[in-house]
């Protein structure tokens, strides 16, 4: 089994800033790991191929140092790995991202399955994996917990709100899998020296053939308006003394508000 997974390289940390003229994340001096969905997504994508036989390819779409999460897989124990970058791609929203990646995965060509996290912490938005799916036209499974090969068909356990739903997909097709699907791997000292001589494979828009108007700032109809911090809300007034004591203040406090 050919299995594509797509990860993407996040900020480890919560203090990001904003740029005020693009409204995108500044990363530079951010520590950068690989979006935590997305290690259980590379994860899901080794035990098939070791169940099943096959590879796993691991992509990313991101600027030059997105490699280091390539090869962060690749010491887990991925067998190979594409970086697309180009400053062609620059603030791509869900749209555009999804229409590049979905290039680069017909560009692998064999697969029988596309595996990603079920969102990035760094947006949220869950789009980029159903966005993939349905540029490449494939069946699609999100919020996997469990998956089961049989022959072309995949039975992919979903976990949604209160219960679980088994639905039946014919491969090729892409699921999205939640941390709850397994344990990611440590990665050992052998992949970690096999990932520093790994050559990692770079693609950019014309690699991809990519349509000028479907990428980057160009391709992506959502238009960042403003982006900020909330601002931090005033802590509340610690009241002392006995219980009748602070009852009372507390009934006096909210006749002030005039709730009534």
């Amino acid at each position: 089994m050919n299995v594509v997974v797509c990860i993407k390289q996040v900020p480890g940390s919560t203090e990001v800033r904003i740029d005020p003229k693009t409204h995108s994340l500044i990363r530079e001096s951010v520590e950068a790991i690989i979006n935590p969905f997305d290690e259980n997504a590379i994860e899901a994508g080794l035990q098939l191929r070791d169940q099943q036989g096959g590879k796993v390819t691991v992509m990313t779409m991101g600027p030059p140092q997105a490699e280091s999460a390539l090869r962060q897989a690749i010491a887990m124990g991925a067998d190979e790995a594409v970086l697309i970058t180009d400053p062609a791609f620059r603030l791509s929203d869900t749209l555009a991202t999804s229409y590049t990646l979905a290039r680069a995965i017909h560009k692998v060509g064999d697969f029988d399955l596309v595996i990603c996290g079920k969102q990035a912490i760094d947006g949220d938005t869950a789009q980029v994996g159903p966005g993939v799916a349905e540029q490449l036209g494939i069946p699609q499974a999100t919020f996997v917990i469990g998956l089961e090969v049989n022959g072309r068909k995949i039975l992919a356990k979903r976990m949604l709100e209160d219960s679980f739903e088994v639905v039946e997909l014919r491969m090729p097709a892409l699921i999205t899998v939640v941390k709850q699907m397994n344990e990611p791997r440590t990665a050992p000292m052998k992949g970690v020296l096999r990932a520093r001589r790994a050559a990692i494979t770079a693609w950019n828009k014309d690699d991809l053939g990519a349509n000028p108007s479907r990428i980057g700032f160009d391709g992506s109809p959502t238009w960042v308006i403003k982006s900020f911090h909330p601002e931090r809300r005033k802590r509340g007034e610690m009241l002392e003394g006995t219980t009748e004591e602070v009852a009372a203040v507390l009934a006096e406090k909210i006749k002030s508000l005039n709730l009534g």
